[in-house]
């Protein structure tokens, strides 16, 4: 089916086109009528790569995933282009993370019987976000709410979100849900083999302290109680005399002996952690898609720096 072409519009405009055209109800009834009739392939698109990952898992040839964050761009803090906007307007689903991720998403009017919250029904595992403004990339200065929203850092959070977005799909070509239903499973026994190796791989953690530089890992700290703390230190930046105090502070309150990162830290930093007896580690959220791989090959890569660690209780070090 050929969609037809849209005028590109200001962010103004599109606050104001109504969102209460089309009910939940409407949307699913017309998109499953349409795709039994003529073939069509429904177009999901998505916030983040976790979700657009799981999605293409689950939906295969029967549902077309997009997710037009451009390459080293943090979806969190995207701001799409009105002509993006209008696309995610036109698709048959939007996969959202929800707990607070991709805030453009409050400003944008997207049909409510379109979205799936993946996180919706998952109130009591959400997880607090410690709330700290810092800035954060090209998008300036920004806070991360009451409620932590990197989910899929902890896999049994992924497989529910994955759990949900099976079943959108599956309303969007009922014809598929045997296969889609077996990819599922297969997805679901993946991430539980994740679950496993990253808690092997964390089992030594919690007795040496753990530092994270940004407050990102709530959902992996909350899973394999690490019980770590945060500061809010870019990967390409040097924190500074005064970032540098604060922290040799913390760690005479409360030793550690491994701080994670998003990214590569600068050389400097790095050393100078290493004297302070800190083991920078990088452990990427995968939030945006990968130069290579995959989620699972994302996240296996983040499982086997923390497994190579050779760490030793803080009360040894000194």
């Amino acid at each position: 089916m050929n969609r037809k072409t849209r005028p590109k519009v200001s962010w103004l405009a599109l606050l104001f086109i109504g969102t209460a055209s089309c009910g939940p109800s409407d949307d699913a009834a017309t998109t499953a009528e349409t795709t039994a009739a003529d073939g069509h392939v429904p177009t999901v698109y998505a916030v983040n790569y976790p979700l657009a990952w799981m999605a293409g898992r689950v939906g295969g040839d029967a549902v077309e995933v997009r997710l037009p964050v451009p390459d080293g761009v943090d979806p969190a803090h995207w701001q799409p282009a009105p002509e993006t906007i209008l696309a995610y307007q036109d698709a048959d689903r939007v996969l959202l993370n929800g707990a607070g991720y991709a805030g453009w998403i409050r400003f944008a009017s997207l049909s409510p019987g379109k979205l799936v919250d993946t996180s919706r029904g998952l109130d009591d595992r959400l997880v607090p976000a410690g709330g700290t403004t810092h800035s954060h990339g090209p998008g300036g200065e920004h806070d991360h709410g009451d409620v932590a929203s990197h989910t899929w850092l902890d896999p049994t959070f992924a497989i529910a979100q994955a759990r949900a977005i099976a079943n959108a799909l599956i309303d969007l070509a009922p014809d598929r849900k045997t296969e889609m239903v077996e990819r599922l499973n297969v997805l679901q026994a993946e991430l539980t083999g994740l679950d496993g190796a990253l808690a092997q791989a964390f089992s030594g953690l919690p007795a040496a302290g753990i530092l994270y530089s940004h407050p990102v890992y709530q959902y992996l700290d909350a899973r394999y109680g690490l019980a770590g703390r945060s500061v809010s230190w870019e990967p390409g930046q040097d924190p500074g005399e005064a970032g540098w105090q604060a922290l040799a502070q913390r760690l005479r309150e409360r030793p550690a002996a491994v701080m994670l990162w998003e990214g590569e830290p600068l050389a400097a930093t790095a050393d100078r952690l290493r004297g302070m007896g800190v083991e920078p580690v990088v452990f990427e959220t995968g939030a945006a898609r990968p130069a290579a791989g995959d989620y699972l090959t994302l996240m296996g890569h983040n499982r086997e720096r923390v497994a190579r660690l050779k760490l030793v209780d803080k009360g040894d070090a000194h």
